[in-house]
């Protein structure tokens, strides 16, 4: 009952009160990103939803589109803008994700939407975290975020999934206002994000 009826409704009421709250700093982070950011304030990707349904997650742009002299991306750190490593630190990156999780593509608390591309790549394990909604925050942020391996990843999302309640969203709320607060879990190597998952062999 708490998943499919109180957890829905929990996620969106405290979504509305945080979009409200947090409603200041998103439209002052777009408007310094209007002013140095080349302009471009969004990023939209398609990302595995609930059973895998594709929805379009929305973040702050943090990073620029600049390619080497091949055309490929240049190196994460080299495209991360000053701002963008701000807001990332901070997790403000994360805000605009409250509205899907008003239109119920997303829950508060919940494994992090990976790339659409890793789906084949799954074992039946690690395919259960998309049992329950992707989530803004999650077991697997609180106890490391960027610093854990794909192994461990995993297991904590699957572990989440498996354990799910009331108390433990509650408790991981609390924890991620902690570790955003102190900055924790985020990998500061030049290293921004986490390597590509390329399968279990």
């Amino acid at each position: 009952m708490y998943a499919t009826i109180v957890k829905p409704l929990f996620d969106r009421l405290v979504a509305a009160v945080l979009l409200i709250l947090t409603g200041p700093i998103i439209l002052l982070v777009a408007g310094l990103m209007l002013l140095t950011n080349e302009r471009k304030i969004w990023f939209i990707q398609l990302r595995p939803g609930f059973r895998g349904k594709p929805f379009k997650m929305i973040k702050f742009r943090t990073m620029t589109e600049a390619l080497d002299p091949s055309g490929a991306p240049l190196p994460d750190h080299s495209r991360l803008t000053a701002i963008g490593k701000t807001i990332r630190k901070l997790s403000i990156d994360e805000l605009p994700q409250l509205i899907n999780v008003i239109k119920g593509e997303m829950s508060i608390i919940g494994p992090r939407p990976l790339l659409m591309e890793y789906m084949p790549l799954y074992n039946e394990q690690q395919n259960k975290r998309h049992l329950v909604r992707p989530g803004i925050t999650g077991w697997a942020q609180i106890n490391g975020r960027n610093t854990l391996t794909w192994s461990q990843k995993f297991s904590y999302d699957t572990w989440y999934v498996e354990h799910l309640s009331f108390w433990l969203d509650i408790k991981i709320l609390f924890l991620t206002v902690g570790k955003v607060f102190k900055a924790e879990g985020v990998n500061s190597s030049p290293k921004e994000t986490m390597e590509k998952f390329r399968g279990n062999s």
